[in-house]
């Protein structure tokens, strides 16, 4: 195990030749080191925050959480996969709609954690039997219908907070887009974090903003725990998002190993594992649910240092923030027209993620299978049909992704005993 923290010295720790690259198991100085973690703290910063303010979990907790399960995720990992883990979009929708039967916070969490245990356990399945089945029984067309849905059915959201407050929401929309294209490298890279400052900053001289939280928030405190609420009747809402985190997860394999040149697809197994224990227990204690995160992709790329010891100082900022309740409180006044402006933009691009999907694996809406699963999928998210069967409720996600499974699967069972649908398709 002690071998697993050792990491090589990269050349003399200091310097780097014009696309040098330092590997999962280098690194450069300590300093430098906690520089490239800093870094990845400050990209995952304004996504993993906007979570549980629109959730409206506790950020210190949802941070310490984030940290807890980047750490698990190296270990079991063994320091191989680089990756953070910060809150899964995935769960802004079912955590709304529990919100919306008022059922508290504490039944959320169970969702969350019993969603954990799903992706845990699926993640030891791909470890022992492989990948493959997850093609077979999720292949682009259903994979990027379930993603879309994520997004888009979140739309209605989003117009309830953007009209609350439509000058601070059209300023904060407008920074985020054009910090995006104004700069370059790693600060065009977090439009989001500035995009949400700017438009901040404007709510704060409209006098939109709330300090007396803040004034009465410790400086030095553990964050709010709680535990969950059983109530099964919620979990046909959450455990559809296992869907999008194995597929974020795998995505999230693949791109490192792009990146770096090695072979990861023995590392999906325990990456999926790893993200189930790591949500299960933050959903224990009050934290939001986690994910591999995009964002630190992106620092990756633009610096091209995968050291692993990077996230655990990342990891290790992050803890240290999440030990100061007057940070959390100032995070929770930002108010409701800058997430209506940030939303409309982030809820959009969940949505599009599933429509790169089907761009990126060239599915093929010529063929009548594809685009009818697709069709009438995206209908039923974005128009969130809802109903009850015996006391259980189902959301639009849900239902959706149900229908997206059964209506490709069946339909082409029947296509290929009526050879409507050739058997190579």
């Amino acid at each position: 195990m002690s071998n697993i923290f050792t990491w090589k010295l990269h050349g003399d720790g200091k310097t780097l030749k014009p696309g040098e690259v330092i590997a999962p198991d280098e690194r450069l100085t300590w300093g430098r080191t906690a520089g490239i973690g800093a870094q990845h703290v400050v990209a995952m910063f304004g996504a993993t925050f906007l979570v549980p303010i629109l959730t409206h979990f506790d950020p210190s907790t949802t941070l310490f959480f984030t940290a807890l399960s980047t750490a698990l995720f190296l270990l079991i990992n063994m320091n191989k996969l680089p990756s953070y883990l910060g809150s899964s979009f995935g769960f802004i929708a079912p955590i709304a709609a529990v919100a919306s039967a008022h059922k508290g916070i504490a039944v959320a969490s169970f969702g969350i954690m019993m969603t954990g245990l799903l992706l845990g356990l699926v993640g030891l399945l791909v470890h022992f039997a492989g990948a493959k089945w997850i093609d077979i029984i999720m292949p682009p067309v259903v994979n990027g219908a379930i993603v879309a849905i994520i997004g888009f059915n979140l739309a209605p959201n989003v117009w309830t907070n953007f009209k609350a407050a439509p000058d601070t929401a059209a300023v904060t929309l407008v920074a985020v887009l054009l910090v995006a294209v104004l700069f370059r490298g790693l600060l065009g890279r977090l439009n989001i974090l500035l995009g949400v400052l700017i438009g901040y900053i404007y709510a704060c001289v409209r006098g939109q903003v709330d300090f007396k939280p803040v004034q009465q928030a410790a400086w030095i405190g553990l964050p709010q725990f709680h535990l969950p609420q059983a109530d099964f009747s919620i979990l046909p809402m959450f455990l559809p998002v296992v869907l999008v985190l194995v597929a974020e997860n795998v995505g999230h394999v693949k791109s490192v190993a792009q990146m770096t040149g090695r072979d990861y697809d023995d590392q999906i197994g325990t990456a999926l594992a790893a993200d189930g224990l790591g949500t299960m227990i933050a959903g224990f204690g009050g934290g939001s649910g986690t994910t591999t995160y995009g964002e630190n992709i992106g620092v990756m790329a633009a610096t091209k240092v995968y050291s692993t010891a990077a996230y655990w100082c990342a990891a290790g900022f992050a803890l240290i923030l999440s030990l100061c309740p007057k940070f959390g409180a100032v995070i929770n006044t930002i108010p409701v027209g800058v997430l209506g402006g940030v939303t409309t933009l982030l809820y959009g691009m969940i949505g599009m993620m599933g429509v790169r999907i089907w761009v990126d694996n060239h599915v093929d809406f010529n063929k009548p299978l594809n685009i009818m699963t697709a069709a009438v999928t995206m209908i039923i998210g974005i128009a969130n049909f809802a109903f009850a069967v015996s006391g259980v409720q189902f959301n639009g996600i849900a239902i959706a992704t149900i229908a997206v499974l059964v209506m490709y699967h069946g339909l082409k069972a029947i296509g290929h005993a009526t050879g409507a649908v050739p058997r190579d398709e």
